[in-house]
């Protein structure tokens, strides 16, 4: 009886050893004993940034306030806040307009970016600058196709 007990713990602690030596073997473990790296999280919004980088940044500012600019050509615009104040206020399609139209000083961007990017443009500033807040619904006239 003496003799079972003992084969039986030696054969679960030979289990619960192998046990853990299968589980800290993940696929992704480091065999070669030096630190580990988390995998990094692709930017869903990387194409939107560069975008806004380039076409955007100038006026909006790198975080979106807006303010007073005055372009290379001399030109004084008071641009506004894509954080605060109207840019909350407003569907989704007024911002499609505003970009492909432009206007108060803003340059049109229709033949500039696809419907696409506009698109993702959008997301991308509902996200980065307005902590990814539900935008307004569309008028009621607009749902319906009325004018």
């Amino acid at each position: 009886m003496k003799r079972l007990s003992i084969v039986i713990i030696a054969a679960a602690a030979a289990l619960s050893s192998a046990a853990c030596n299968k589980t800290s073997m993940s696929p992704n473990s480091n065999t070669n004993g030096g630190p580990t790296t988390a995998s990094a999280t692709p930017d869903a919004f990387a194409a939107s940034r560069a975008t806004f980088e380039k076409n955007c940044k100038e006026c909006h500012g790198p975080n979106g306030t807006g303010g007073p600019v005055k372009l290379a050509d001399g030109t004084k615009l008071k641009v506004p806040s894509l954080r605060e104040g109207h840019a909350l206020r407003h569907p989704d399609s007024d911002f499609v307009k505003q970009i492909e139209k432009g206007g108060d000083g803003m340059p049109a961007f229709k033949d500039k970016l696809t419907p696409q990017q506009i698109k993702d443009m959008i997301s991308f500033v509902r996200h980065e600058f307005q902590g990814g807040m539900t935008p307004p619904s569309e008028p009621m006239m607009k749902n319906m196709n009325m004018k």
